[in-house]
């Protein structure tokens, strides 16, 4: 009988982990269990994520906010530091700045606006315009801030974060003055001990620090970059990726992690036979069409994958052949030319008329998005998502 269902996404209920734990075998077992559970079977070519949450859970890579001030001391210095472009976050960010906030005598925070990297606005566009602001290049004081733009609070979470992140920094023993500014250089005027904390133009920010004259520079990604005291670190991403675990404790982006994905593949073709694509996943990105959040905090959507998970889809778009190509057939016949088309396609599809519309994004970035959308980040107890199907199209 012909197959009528394409891709499948589920989610897998696993135990909570804890450090320590043998992930990749809860993993294994989890999946096979709940095949067993629900009546389906592994194929060749399915994907198995695991959530980034549950891999450095089992790493034990946490650090509390003593690391991250003496980390924070040793390298920016202790006195003035300039920290800029951080996003605006309880989750990701307030717990990082506490400990910043502690390895600092003073704390210059620069907020870019109207609002963060990933889209968490301080004000809106219409009331950047209204007041006649260029945030391309006008410096706001906080004073100024508020008299233009009085008490803004989140959509969502509801909170002032220019009140919120001043209060943390002051709690935590700095002085505290606030800016406004998109500007890196700008913060030159202040110190020239820069601590940016922007994500995925962290690169081109320092740049432009050290280009301007800056002494001291370092982003989120050089702050526990290695051990502090026996703290988790992660060499590559540093703080970057990393979540509120307790008031005084974060949860590091997992550290190298692609053994565990290959000895999960390994596992399951020994336990099935069947080979399988195995990643570690965090954020999905997306933007959120209310929001205007761009969902990805975190430094990358993937830290690990196996080697079949490389590259993007390379695909014919269905409606184009059926309103151009085979614009004169239908029923059957539109359907054995479509097949015959799939089947006859170049192995690279780039400038191909037919294939515009297609989504020329990594495998990775593509199959984490869905995954971070089926397990959610509340409640649902699935930390691991069995993706079956993706690689299929109308032929098989």
């Amino acid at each position: 009988m012909e197959r009528r269902v394409g891709t499948v996404s589920r989610g897998i209920r696993c135990p909570i982990i804890r450090e320590g734990d043998d992930l990749a075998s809860i993993v294994v077992d989890s999946v096979l269990e709940a095949g067993e559970s629900d009546g389906f079977s592994l194929r060749d070519r399915d994907v198995i994520a695991i959530t980034e949450s549950i891999v450095a859970r089992a790493q034990g890579n946490y650090a509390d906010v003593s690391a991250i001030s003496k980390d924070v001391r040793e390298k920016l210095g202790g006195e003035t530091v300039g920290v800029i472009f951080p996003i605006l976050s309880r989750n990701r960010f307030a717990i990082c700045l506490r400990g910043i906030a502690a390895g600092a005598k003073k704390i210059v925070l620069m907020l870019s606006y109207p609002s963060d990297e990933v889209g968490n606005a301080l004000v809106s566009l219409d009331q950047i315009d209204e007041a006649g602001i260029n945030p391309y290049s006008d410096l706001l004081t906080l004073e100024k801030y508020r008299e233009l733009f009085g008490e803004n609070k989140h959509t969502f979470t509801g909170v002032d974060y220019v009140q919120y992140y001043g209060d943390i920094i002051r709690d935590a023993g700095a002085e505290c003055e606030i800016i406004f500014a998109n500007d890196a250089r700008r913060i030159l005027d202040y110190t020239k001990n820069v601590l940016t904390c922007d994500i995925h133009s962290r690169q081109r920010t320092k740049r432009i620090l050290k280009a301007a004259g800056a002494e001291r520079v370092c982003g989120l990604d050089d702050i526990l970059s290695a051990p502090v005291d026996g703290s988790g670190f992660n060499a590559r991403y540093g703080l970057l990726g990393s979540n509120k675990s307790t008031e005084d404790k974060i949860k590091l982006f997992p550290k190298e992690c692609t053994d565990l994905v290959t000895d999960i593949q390994s596992s399951i073709l020994q336990k099935t036979g069947k080979h399988v694509e195995v990643m570690v996943y965090g954020d999905g990105a997306f933007k959120d069409p209310v929001g205007k959040i761009w969902e990805l905090a975190d430094p990358c959507v993937s830290p690990a994958y196996t080697p079949g998970l490389e590259g993007t889809p390379n695909e014919i778009k269905l409606k184009y052949l059926a309103d151009n190509d085979f614009a004169d057939l239908s029923g059957e016949a539109l359907k054995n030319a479509i097949e015959t088309r799939i089947k006859e396609k170049k192995s690279d599809l780039v400038g191909d008329m037919a294939s515009q519309g297609t989504t020329p994004r990594r495998l990775t970035d593509l199959i984490g998005s869905l995954c971070d959308l089926t397990s959610g980040s509340g409640d649902k107890g699935t930390p691991v998502i069995l993706v079956q199907g993706y690689f299929d199209n109308m032929t098989n």
